[in-house]
């Protein structure tokens, strides 16, 4: 079988998409198509079924999926070590930086406990930058929150949605709503507008922030309440406790593997470092 065919297959059980699929492998979709096409022609079997609009593994596809990742695995290992001779493991590591006070840090010291020697080069945009990135290969891990209704990644944590404000801010359960808000790309964006115009809450967005330092600075001058998730509250900024207040969503915080042909971390050790991330709850 062709590794290239066989990477490819991977980056799809891993995105779930044959568009990102595409981009990890720096191929156009149709000449993925093509490569998919010519590795069931090979094998004799369908590997994707139609699920809806959806295309999933089939029973061929799933088994295809382990001994595919192995094949993988063990051609990168080599390569590895025969271009190297052994010397530093330098990983690319990138987090939105709601994450970088909370996360970020265990997440760094499980990659020291794992790799002796390692070069470690740390990047901070917000997650829809950092999946396109680790998608061309410019990244080899991301600490990145969960798309809606995927299962991509490997799960590091929960963290709900809260309203901020700074200790002085003079909150009045009646008066118009100052916001601070991240992005519309962003669930709590979303939430928390949409149950403001239900609840008929008068409000006006501040500011559309791309950063939660930003976010909450805006906070901390009183400019503002905030809305967040819980896990990047690390200003000491007061919660709001009004009922009235729409509720936000609960998000999953993952950590993302490149697919790429020369990633020096293995999804095996993502796999292992997650693993060991929730047991420092």
């Amino acid at each position: 079988m062709d590794l290239d065919a066989l990477r490819t297959f991977c980056a799809f059980v891993e995105t779930g998409s044959f568009t990102r699929a595409a981009k990890q492998v720096c191929r156009t979709q149709s000449a993925v198509s093509m490569q998919m096409k010519k590795l069931e022609q090979e094998l004799g079997n369908p590997l994707f079924i139609k699920q809806g609009r959806q295309l999933v593994l089939s029973t061929s596809g799933v088994h295809l999926a382990s001994y595919a990742k192995q094949l993988l695995a063990l051609h990168d290992e080599a390569y590895k070590q025969l271009k190297t001779g052994g010397g530093q493991t330098r990983v690319r590591l990138a987090c939105p930086d709601d994450y970088a006070g909370t996360v970020l840090p265990k997440v760094v010291a499980l990659l020291h406990q794992h790799i002796t020697q390692l070069d470690l080069q740390i990047s901070c945009a917000p997650t829809n930058q950092l999946k396109a990135q680790l998608d061309q290969g410019l990244l080899d891990i991301v600490i990145a929150t969960r798309s809606p209704n995927s299962e991509e990644g490997y799960f590091l944590q929960s963290s709900k949605g809260v309203w901020v404000k700074s200790a002085e801010f003079n909150y009045q359960a009646d008066m118009p709503l100052p916001v601070a808000i991240f992005q519309r790309d962003c669930k709590f964006h979303q939430a928390a507008v949409e149950g403001l115009l239900k609840a008929e809450r008068q409000f006006n967005i501040i500011a559309c922030c791309g950063s939660v330092s930003a976010l909450t600075a805006l906070v901390k001058a009183n400019l503002a309440v905030g809305v967040l998730a819980e896990v990047s509250n690390t200003q000491e900024l007061v919660l709001v406790t009004d009922s009235t207040l729409p509720p936000l969503p609960v998000i999953d915080i993952v950590l993302l593997h490149a697919n790429h042909t020369h990633n020096p971390i293995k999804r095996e050790l993502v796999k292992l470092i997650a693993a060991d991330y929730a047991l420092t709850f």
